[in-house]
């Protein structure tokens, strides 16, 4: 696995791997969720680039861009295991020199749910991402199901600026009681951890109960209710999975979406309605 840290250099090592190239970007502290997207880009595509960036436009003031996990040498483990052939990792001043001046505007897209709790997060991840793909210039993009509404947006940018370019979505992996890997999973304290797989259990309550013909006020309620009392919800709904438009009745292709806060730790989950 060749490393490089400057965009030229990426260029130039990715330019004698052979095609097709899958690219997974990540902001490194990796699990076995972005494990899933290597391994996904291993089976599929002749070469694997990957990349590792804390991406400082995405986080907003108050935010955990200091605290964010931060685990270079063992990432650079997992990917070097995950058969991945040239890993990217910047330095901040790489990607956004000190007269760093353009963005990306995710649009409606990224207004609601995330992008209304947290303004300006898309514009950070549509610009990264935009800027990540013309340095590795891929065949192929892996996102990973739990960030759905990052899925939305990046699938729009994709689309709206014609990178000829496929975008793959994995499926979410989860702990044995349903809990969604995620990095920030690490700041949870043993009483926040055993609370925090009720955001699926509340999710799959939101889901049966529209299965069932409730309507869909009362299938939130019912997600509401199955969330610990201990945690504070932000937002329950069903959105198209393209659009990320609120839609009733339930139909695939959605979203099934929830936030919720758990002490300090904000976690964020969903389930993909495809048939």
């Amino acid at each position: 696995m060749q490393i490089v840290t400057e965009p030229s250099e990426a260029r130039q090592a990715l330019a004698s791997l052979p095609r097709p190239l899958g690219f997974v970007p990540t902001m490194g502290a990796l699990h076995e969720g972005h494990l899933a997207l290597l391994r996904q880009a291993r089976r599929r595509d002749t070469s694997v680039a990957a990349s590792i960036f804390v991406n400082p436009m995405q986080f907003g003031q108050g935010e955990d861009f200091e605290r964010y996990p931060r685990a270079v040498e063992g990432d650079r483990r997992h990917c070097e295991a995950a058969g991945v052939d040239v890993l990217f990792v910047p330095s901040p001043k790489a990607m956004y020199p000190a007269d760093f001046s353009t963005s990306v505007d995710a649009g409606a897209l990224g207004d609601a749910y995330e992008g209304a709790i947290r303004p300006e997060h898309f514009r950070g991840v549509a610009t990264i991402v935009v800027k990540l793909l013309h340095v590795i210039g891929p065949d192929a993009l892996y996102l990973g199901q739990k960030d759905a509404q990052q899925t939305a947006v990046l699938r729009r940018v994709v689309r709206d600026l014609n990178f000829p370019i496929a975008v793959e979505i994995v499926e979410t992996v989860r702990e044995a009681d349903g809990l969604a890997l995620s990095s920030r999973n690490a700041y949870l304290n043993e009483r926040e951890r055993a609370a925090a797989p009720t955001l699926h259990r509340a999710l799959v309550a939101l889901r049966d109960a529209l299965q069932e013909g409730a309507p869909k006020e009362a299938a939130i309620a019912r997600a509401h209710q199955t969330l610990d009392p201990s945690a504070k919800a932000d937002y329950f709904d069903v959105v198209d999975a393209l659009t990320f438009t609120p839609i009733d009745p339930l139909r695939p292709e959605a979203f099934v979406i929830g936030a919720a806060r758990f002490g300090t730790t904000r976690l964020i989950d969903n389930l993909w309605i495809r048939t």
